[in-house]
């Protein structure tokens, strides 16, 4: 049984940083590519950050890319997402995803807020 599950975020002002985890099991996650999602309020989901599955090649939203960083640790089976010089416009609630055999999977997010 896939589960993602997130966690590390917060509230923030501007400009500050957080870093967001996610951890992964029920699958082999060393096969797979990540990705991060967020969906902010009234918005749609967005893809954020993906990462393919040994973590040499990353791929960013245009409205992160400079900021936001996505890694992983496959011993760990866990994805990070290392996000700096936050704005408001990154309000949102953070999703951990996998696309397994067709599927998609998600994890329940964890709220990002920035305000001062």
């Amino acid at each position: 049984q896939v589960q993602l599950v997130e966690s590390g975020g917060g509230l923030v002002q501007p400009g500050g940083s957080l870093r967001l985890s996610c951890a992964a099991s029920g699958f082999i996650f060393s096969w797979y590519s990540m990705n991060w999602y967020r969906q902010g309020p009234g918005k749609e989901r967005e893809l954020v950050a993906s990462i393919t599955s040994a973590g040499r090649s990353t791929d960013y939203a245009d409205s992160v890319k400079g900021r936001f960083t996505i890694s992983r640790d496959n011993a760990k089976n866990t994805v990070y997402l290392q996000m700096n010089s936050l704005k408001p416009d990154d309000t949102a609630v953070y999703y951990c995803n996998v696309k397994r055999r067709g599927t998609d999977y998600w994890g329940n997010g964890t709220l990002v807020t920035v305000s001062s």
